[in-house]
């Protein structure tokens, strides 16, 4: 069975930043999946799941209430790891022009007062957030993309070499 796309990404070796994990149907109606990774897999701990629920609250309610971009927007929502979140847009996009985006995002994450939807009616885990920590965790990233803008490894995936044999062997760099 194929390894599906994200999981040939070399996690040993991706940094923090903003990457195209997938484009599906390329051409004018494309549909493009982000992973907008906030920590280093498997070496650094994971985002606080309350923490990761309250960003994900509030960076959606941004993304599909942002004037210019609230038409594009298919999904906000964390990884399965922690480690980060995917964003789904229609298009197809570079990281490096959605950055400014993935930007004010976080950023508007500092501002908030409370986390939206965070009630029974509206959540299905009303308790399970920490907006301190989502704070936290936002500027801390804020200042993370900042620090790095220049840095092509925010955008661009380390890929897992795989050597195929002529007989079909897969074997993965370590």
């Amino acid at each position: 069975m194929e390894l599906i796309q994200s999981f040939s990404v070399d996690h040993t070796r991706i940094v923090p930043g903003i990457f195209t994990s997938r484009v599906d149907h390329p051409g004018s109606a494309s549909v493009t999946t982000y992973d907008i990774r906030l920590k280093r897999p498997n070496r650094e701990p994971a985002i606080d799941v309350a923490a990761m629920h309250s960003l994900e609250h509030i960076i959606a309610t941004f993304l599909r209430n942002d004037p210019d971009w609230k038409d594009e927007i298919i999904y906000w929502g964390p990884m399965g790891c922690l480690t980060g979140f995917y964003l789904i847009l229609k298009g197809n996009r570079t990281p490096r022009e959605i950055y400014p985006l993935m930007l004010r995002a976080f950023k508007s994450v500092d501002d908030a007062q409370e986390v939206p939807g965070a009630a029974p009616v509206n959540c299905g885990n009303y308790l399970m957030h920490n907006l301190a920590m989502a704070k936290w965790y936002a500027n801390e990233f804020v200042a993370y993309l900042q620090a790095n803008a220049e840095n092509s490894d925010i955008f661009e995936y380390p890929k897992a070499e795989r050597l195929v044999t002529e007989d079909g062997q897969h074997f993965y760099d370590s």
